[in-house]
């Protein structure tokens, strides 16, 4: 369909499809370390669905916090376990870190999805105290956005978010109805832009949007369109592209990591 080549990324990202093997690698590398440290717990139930869990992963010494990170995917592949390496840069500033994984398009629609993160936060924050700080990439990225929309959490819980950063988000599901994928994600226009982070109200919380320099124009786009519907800053890393951009929650040291566990 019209925007099927703007909104694809692997096909102009060379070896693309090395991306998901190295991820499952060094993800599954992970977790067999935590657990041995004993600082995982895996599978952890937010909800009656078989894919309705998280892994959490607990910093030495009391957390300072938690920092969830959402997956992409657009809402159709994946689930948290190709993930979960990206913990380690918060995990060393002394928070913890869940990563939950959620139900598949077109099994479900993305409201539901949306729905299911909301349950997922909440139940996080249940098990770890502290401030909150929201990330996900593509997808992603979209669903933590989503999460500052009116009365998406509890107040108990709304009011514990210290940051929230969208990676590579899709803020405006309209464009999505031009795509075959749509055949799957079933979108229509009232829930296209009903789901769309740039219609909601401007909130309070700290907010910044990341997104490679390299990325298709169709994302630099979107971080854009939400950057400006929220008034909040708009990073566009140098040299990274889709698949990249997020290997800088693994470095303590990186910009992004410091921006998650720094609360305003």
């Amino acid at each position: 369909m019209e925007l099927d080549d703007a909104y694809a990324n692997g096909a102009h990202i060379a070896g693309a499809e090395t991306y998901p093997p190295r991820w499952n690698e060094a993800a599954q590398a992970f977790r067999d370390s935590m657990e041995a440290q004993g600082r995982a717990r895996l599978g952890e139930a937010y909800g009656t669905g078989d894919r309705n869990r998280f892994d959490l992963f607990l910093p030495e010494g009391t957390p300072r916090g938690i920092v969830i990170f959402v997956h992409g995917g657009y809402w159709l592949n994946f689930d948290a376990s190709t993930w979960s390496h990206l913990a380690a840069g918060p995990l060393e500033k002394g928070w913890a870190v869940a990563l939950p994984s959620y139900d598949l398009c077109p099994s479900v629609r993305i409201s539901e999805i949306t729905l299911q993160i909301a349950q997922a936060v909440q139940k996080i924050a249940e098990m770890v105290p502290g401030p909150i700080a929201l990330t996900g990439h593509s997808a992603g990225g979209h669903l933590v956005a989503r999460m500052l929309a009116p009365e998406m959490l509890p107040p108990e819980v709304a009011e514990r978010i210290a940051h929230v950063v969208p990676i590579s988000p899709l803020a405006d599901l309209r464009p999505l109805l031009r795509t075959s994928m749509n055949e799957n994600l079933r979108l229509d226009e009232a829930e296209a832009w009903a789901e769309s982070p740039i219609a909601q109200p401007v909130p309070e919380v700290p907010a910044t949007v990341w997104v490679g320099a390299d990325e298709r124009p169709a994302f630099l786009d979107q971080a854009r369109w939400l950057a400006e519907a929220w008034g909040c800053g708009n990073v566009i890393v140098p040299g990274k592209h889709h698949f990249d951009v997020i290997d800088a929650l693994a470095d303590p040291q990186d910009a992004l990591v410091t921006t998650l566990t720094t609360p305003a």
